[in-house]
């Protein structure tokens, strides 16, 4: 019998064609987006958004987006600056942080030295002071030198302008406070207060015009509400921007003096009460953008509210108190067993930022601490030497991550 033929093979299927790897550019926008809000900080945001054009693109065309990543992500601490007596500039201690690597790269990608100020034909060099730090910028102002500087140290943007008039300025406290709008396109504000007990003026200078407009003298006596009988003023020290506020606190004052940057009007708000031995009141803003006053006493931070009350009033309402007395236990080996003093330098954000002294010598080295209102945690950021003025450095929405003309999309 005859073996039957094997069948024919069977056709191989044509194989389908291998998918293409996805990559970043097939990624929408929207995508991207909800991707970078998970990101931990916005150091870390930067070093993405700059990896390539579509990255850029989500994050500069969405004013949407960068508010709530905003709301998710504070703003980080980079560093404190220190006015210290005898330097010609402002010290600058960073936070160097070995865990985060990219806010080490803004660290060190950026000019904390300040070496763009400009000098002059002395055999010295000038005398540059500190006189704010906000919004990304420091201003600071020298002896030698016939202008103010404004200088942000991680664009290194340098903008020089012309001293206040001196007939504003004669006899007078005088401060500075620097605004920038919250997308860091527009032009920013300089506002010079200068003051006394029995009243005010303000001048505000744009970066756009470059000229100063003076606004007319406000006497105490004129402000509102009145000074309750007993009360008296005492304004020969800085006050605290917050909101678009500048405070005027004081321990053992009844009442702040105001100042509207928006309107340039002067106005009186109530204090909390005052505790004897209370440190200082200072203003500033919780997590949630709340005006806020936190005072210490006997190594406890109180924070007080302004709010409506039950009855419909609005008033300070004191909110918690924080004991920090066995926190502050484990920095006493730094202080010889003395006791310590806390120092409260700004509240931005929801954090507290303070200094931690020997009170005995405070001319010994104490602490830069931080503590967040959210989680109460006490952190230790840095030792630091006692200097005349310290002002922490908060790291801005950087203008690179910004449209001149945002898009209508998100």
């Amino acid at each position: 019998m005859a073996c039957e033929p094997p069948p024919p093979p069977r056709p191989k299927k044509p194989k389908s064609p291998q998918a293409a790897p996805t990559t970043i550019c097939a990624l929408g926008d929207d995508l991207l987006r909800e991707i970078f809000l998970r990101l931990p900080s916005l150091p870390t945001l930067v070093r993405a958004a700059l990896t390539c054009h579509s990255s850029l693109r989500a994050v500069r065309s969405s004013p949407a987006f960068r508010r709530r990543f905003r709301e998710l992500h504070p703003p980080p601490l980079v560093g404190i600056f220190l006015d210290m007596f005898e330097d010609d500039i402002p010290a600058f201690r960073p936070l160097s942080l070995r865990s985060d690597p990219d806010l080490t790269a803004v660290i060190r990608g950026a000019d904390f030295f300040l070496t763009r100020l400009p000098g002059n034909d002395k055999c010295s060099a000038p005398e540059w002071i500190i006189r704010d730090c906000h919004d990304g910028y420091v201003v600071l102002l020298s002896s030698d030198y016939d202008h103010m500087a404004v200088y942000n140290p991680l664009t290194r943007a340098l903008h020089l302008f012309p001293m206040p008039p001196e007939e504003i300025c004669e006899d007078m406290y005088v401060e500075y406070h620097v605004l920038s709008p919250e997308e860091d396109q527009g032009p920013f504000r300089v506002i010079c207060v200068c003051h006394e007990n029995y009243g005010a003026q303000a001048a505000v200078l744009s970066s756009e015009t470059r000229e100063w407009q003076i606004f007319p003298w406000v006497d105490a006596a004129s402000m509102q509400p009145a000074l309750q009988p007993g009360d008296k003023e005492h304004s020969s020290y800085s006050g605290t921007l917050v909101n678009g506020f500048i405070y005027w606190t004081k321990a053992s004052r009844a009442s702040a003096r105001v100042l509207n940057t928006t309107t340039l009007q002067f106005s009186r708000m109530d204090l909390p009460p005052h505790i004897e031995g209370q440190g200082a009141p200072t203003a500033g803003e919780t997590r949630d953008g709340k005006l806020c006053i936190v005072c210490t006493f006997k190594l406890t931070l109180f924070v007080w509210l302004w709010g409506t009350d039950d009855h419909g009033f609005e008033r300070w309402m004191l909110d918690k108190a924080f004991p920090l007395e066995q926190a502050i236990d484990e920095l006493r080996h730094c202080f010889t067993g003395d006791p310590v003093i806390l120092k409260i330098l700004a509240i931005e954000n929801g954090f507290v930022y303070l200094s931690a002294y020997c009170e005995v010598d405070p001319k010994l080295p104490g602490w830069f601490l931080s503590f967040c209102l959210q989680t109460t945690k006490l952190n230790k950021l840095c030792p630091i030497l006692d200097a005349d003025n310290m002002y922490p450095y908060i790291m801005a929405w950087p203008p690179s991550l910004v449209l001149n003309k945002p898009s209508s999309s998100g």
